[in-house]
């Protein structure tokens, strides 16, 4: 499952940098691009909830979801 991370269109609709969206928030710049570049492993409720509150926008707004491809599977002649 890969999930990707949106907060550079957002940043870019809201006319916004990544220092103002840090300080607006309150987390660490480096912390802010780790998220940016899909590098993080998780993200707190707490700070999502102050992204979208300081982007106005919504979670699904800067989090999609992707499925992985499924498995190719061979139909075998039972």
């Amino acid at each position: 499952m890969t999930t990707i991370v949106h907060i550079d269109v957002m940043l870019a609709k809201r006319k916004m940098s990544v220092t103002e969206l840090a300080e607006r928030v309150g987390i660490a710049m480096a912390n802010l691009s780790i998220l940016k570049n899909g590098k993080a492993r998780a993200i707190r409720f707490s700070t999502l909830e102050g992204i979208c509150q300081a982007l106005d926008c919504q979670p699904g707004d800067i989090l999609e979801y992707r499925p992985d491809d499924p498995p190719m599977t061979t139909r075998t002649n039972e």
